[in-house]
């Protein structure tokens, strides 16, 4: 079978933690339909943006975003002067250094057609910019 590529588009409210996992499904469910039939392999999710990533993390205490959001705060607040690279404002640096912390892939079993993901995960597009930005994550499937 040849790898099944996509690439979804998605629309951040700014910075924080955007549920993603639906859109991924979808893709997954669309390739079922396609083969006739359950698949299994691997998906890989490639966030194409050097201030923006993903993440797995829990999908059931939304506390548990709001606190990796404070733990972030902390360890690279906004308008350091220890950053020289500024110049899309004081956000610009320290959303590079969130996303080097974190990560630009991910990849995730795709078991008898669904994503092998654990009872409490949800895949996150991470957005470290301040503003509303429209972020593009390519979705490769290979399997049968």
């Amino acid at each position: 079978m040849d790898p099944q590529s996509h690439i979804l588009t998605v629309s951040t409210r700014g910075r924080g933690l955007h549920d993603v996992t639906r859109e991924v499904n979808d893709f997954v469910a669309r390739l079922n339909v396609a083969s006739a039939g359950p698949r299994t392999g691997v998906l890989t999710c490639f966030i194409r943006h050097t201030s923006a990533s993903l993440v797995i993390q829990e999908n059931a205490d939304p506390e548990v975003l709001s606190d990796l959001e404070r733990f972030f705060a902390r360890l690279v607040p906004d308008g350091d002067r220890i950053y020289r690279h500024t110049a899309e404002g004081p956000d610009d640096m320290p959303s590079h250094v969130r996303a080097a912390l974190t990560q630009t892939s991910l990849s995730i079993p795709v078991v008898e057609g669904a994503l092998a993901l654990g009872t409490w995960q949800a895949i996150y597009l991470y957005e470290h910019r301040t503003r509303p930005r429209r972020r593009d994550v390519v979705l490769m499937y290979v399997g049968r």
